[in-house]
C-alpha cells in the first residue's frame, strides 16, 4: 500500500487507497465503524464521479461552478442519495430524503461551491457529490486556479477553499521531519504550509498553538488548536504511521474533535460527515 495521500493522487485514481483505508480504520476505531463504512460506500460513487470527463473540456475557467452543479445533481447525486439511505445513520438518512424531495438540488450545491452558509446535511449532500468533480479538475492540467477566496496562504491554491485537516509528511531520510501540507475540503489538493502556524488566522507564537493528543488508541492523530482564533484541525502524522489516508484517517478522529471542542475550539471546516 502506498503511504502517502499525495503519492496516490500522482497516480490516476486514489479511490482504492482511500477504499481500502476506511475498511481497515473501521475494524480499529469501533467508536467510528458507521462513519467510516458510510464513507467507505461513497467511494464507489465518487470514484465514477472522479473518472467522468472533465465537465470543463473546451471551456474556460468562467462559470465553472456553474457546470459542476448542474453535473453533480444530474450524475452524482442519485447514487449518493442511494448509498446514504442504504449505509449512512438514520438522521442522515432521513435528512437527505427530505432534501431530495423539497430542496432546489443545483442551487443548493451552488451555494456550496460559493462556500455560503448551509446545514450539516445540505452540506454533506452538495459535498459529496461535488467534490469529487472539482478534485478531479484540480489534479487536472488545467485546474482551477484562481476561483473562490484563492490566492492566500490559508486558502487551497486550486480552488480557493479552506483546510480540513493538516498532515506530516514523509520525508524519506533518517531523523528529518517532513513538511507540513494542509488538504483542502473542497477539492482534497495539498500543499505545503508552515509546521508551526495556526491553518485558520496565520498565528506563530507557540505558547498559543495547544496540541491536544490521545498517545495510546491515536498515536498518529492529534488536534492542533489556536488561543488566538479558537479555531482547530486535525493533523495525521505518516511517521508515525505509514500507512495513514490523511483524508481517511481524519473521519476516525472524533474523540479529538470533541476534545478540542470542550476547550472552546471549533474545527476550521466540519468534514464530510460533520465532525
Amino acid at each position: 500500500m502506498q503511504v502517502l495521500e499525495a503519492a496516490a493522487a500522482a497516480t490516476a485514481n486514489p479511490w482504492p487507497l482511500r477504499r481500502e483505508r476506511a475498511a481497515e480504520l473501521a475494524e480499529r476505531y469501533p467508536h467510528a465503524a458507521e462513519i467510516l463504512r458510510l464513507y467507505q460506500a461513497l467511494t464507489v460513487v465518487q470514484e465514477a464521479a472522479y473518472k467522468r470527463p472533465s465537465p470543463l473540456a473546451g471551456e474556460g475557467q468562467g462559470g465553472w461552478s456553474l457546470d459542476i452543479a448542474a453535473i453533480a445533481v444530474k450524475d452524482v447525486l442519485p447514487a449518493v442519495i442511494d448509498v446514504t439511505v442504504e449505509a449512512g445513520p438514520p438522521v442522515l438518512r432521513d435528512g437527505v430524503i427530505t432534501l431530495y424531495a423539497t430542496a432546489n438540488l443545483e442551487d443548493l450545491i451552488q451555494r456550496w461551491l460559493d462556500q455560503q452558509p448551509l446545514t450539516v446535511v445540505e452540506t454533506y449532500l452538495a459535498r459529496a457529490s461535488a467534490s469529487p468533480l472539482l478534485e478531479a479538475i484540480a489534479h487536472s492540467p488545467s485546474p482551477i486556479a484562481g476561483e473562490g477566496q484563492g490566492g492566500g496562504s490559508h486558502h487551497c491554491p486550486a480552488c480557493g477553499g479552506l483546510p480540513q485537516l493538516s498532515y506530516f509528511a514523509l520525508s524519506g531520510e533518517a531523523l528529518v521531519s517532513g513538511p507540513r501540507y494542509l488538504v483542502c475540503a473542497r477539492c482534497s489538493h495539498n500543499w505545503v504550509f508552515s509546521r508551526m502556524t495556526c491553518a485558520a488566522c496565520g498565528e506563530r507564537e507557540t505558547h498559543r498553538l495547544p496540541i491536544y493528543q490521545e498517545g495510546e488508541y491515536m498515536p498518529h492523530m492529534r488536534a492542533d488548536a489556536c488561543e488566538s482564533c479558537h479555531r482547530y484541525l486535525l493533523t495525521i502524522d505518516l511517521r508515525k504511521d505509514a500507512r495513514a489516508i490523511p483524508i481517511v484517517d481524519e473521519l476516525a478522529g472524533v474523540p479529538l474533535d470533541l476534545y478540542a471542542q470542550e476547550r472552546g475550539m471549533t474545527k476550521i471546516t466540519p468534514n464530510l460527515l460533520g465532525n
